[in-house]
């Protein structure tokens, strides 16, 4: 349970935060970018749902998602050690979860004969940036797995590439399952 009598503590004026392990490290540090890119995914989501309360289903699962962020935020937040108690970590129950909500989606899509251009409804133009944002948290925590000493949880950054697909297939479903796609046509402005 957390519990959160204090919003500061000016703890951070020096430019520092805390990892979950009580480990400072400076604010433009790249595990603080990661975790902080993926809260910024799950804000975009947060908009989103503002225009998707007449889709239950879809609405649902975006909920699930935002709360898979947050596991995924305090997986980053506590790196895992050797010889440490183990903490709350994204599994792959929750990457196969999202696999089957993109599976259900997708198979009510008219299909793709060009590329898709950010657009359409509300709903789905939010969609769009919160899938960049995704992917832009997914190449943070890329490049952080990468690092000596840096340990990411595979499940994580399998969460976030599934999540980006989710992401361009609900926006596909907000468009009336494809008809309000707004297509790529290549060259049309030469």
């Amino acid at each position: 349970m957390v519990v959160l009598n204090r919003i500061y503590t000016k703890t951070g004026d020096d430019g520092t935060t805390a990892l979950g392990t009580g480990e400072r490290r400076p604010k433009y540090d790249l595990r603080i970018e990661a975790y902080g890119t993926v809260d910024e995914t799950n804000a975009a989501i947060g908009v989103v749902r503002l225009h998707t309360r007449d889709m239950p289903e879809l609405d649902a699962m975006l909920g699930r998602i935002q709360n898979d962020l947050f596991d995924l935020g305090a997986d980053l937040a506590v790196p895992e050690r050797e010889g440490k108690a183990e903490r709350l970590r994204v599994v792959a129950s929750q990457v196969e979860r999202l696999e089957r909500d993109i599976d259900t989606l997708n198979d009510k899509l008219a299909p793709l004969t060009s590329f898709v251009l950010p657009g359409g409804t509300p709903a789905a133009a939010y969609l769009h940036v919160a899938r960049t944002i995704c992917r832009r948290a997914e190449r943070v925590i890329v490049e952080l797995a990468a690092r000596p000493g840096e340990p990411v949880s595979a499940a994580g950054i399998q969460y976030m590439n599934r999540l980006s697909d989710f992401l361009f297939v609900a926006s596909r479903t907000v468009n009336g399952n494809g008809a309000g796609d707004v297509l790529w046509v290549p060259g049309q402005n030469r």
